[in-house]
């Protein structure tokens, strides 16, 4: 029930805006969820973020297709997770992999795959660096989960 009443919340926010992202990057670790999947066992039940489900769905009836970009040293955990969590399927497109580029090879193939310009997509991550680093390569919206503070380069 609660997920319900965090949609329809959302839906109302996201009804106030006259333009929408096409596609919305979520990071996975501390943004969706609050634990590093690397320190998890796959026979775990993960989850999420108390508001996560809710806002997933509002998004998706809006028909904003969802992507994750996560360095995740264990994608293997992150992709079981998503399954035990029953919203794998809600991502076009899911970038897990460890890196040291601080997530910017990631979109590029999230791009290749969706065909989606990086300025029509809006992303999510608890990581300033990974923020700085992909905003001083393309012009994108980005959201730090931590400080809710909205950056548009």
């Amino acid at each position: 029930m609660a997920d319900e009443k965090v949609k329809s919340e959302a839906m109302q926010i996201i009804g106030m805006f006259q333009v929408l992202p096409r596609l919305v990057v979520f990071d996975l670790d501390y943004t969706l969820w609050p634990f590093y999947c690397e320190c998890r066992s796959k026979r775990e039940m993960p989850s999420l973020y108390p508001h996560a489900k809710g806002i997933l769905y509002a998004l998706k009836d809006k028909g904003v297709d969802m992507a994750i970009a996560s360095r995740s040293p264990t994608p293997d955990i992150a992709t079981t997770f998503l399954d035990k969590l029953n919203i794998k399927s809600m991502f076009v497109a899911q970038e897990i992999f460890s890196s040291w580029t601080h997530k910017t090879e990631h979109f590029q193939k999230i791009n290749s795959r969706t065909s989606v310009p990086f300025n029509s997509m809006l992303f999510f991550d608890d990581e300033d660096r990974n923020i700085n680093t992909v905003a001083e390569r393309n012009s994108w919206s980005f959201i730090h989960a931590d400080t809710n503070m909205m950056v548009v380069v």
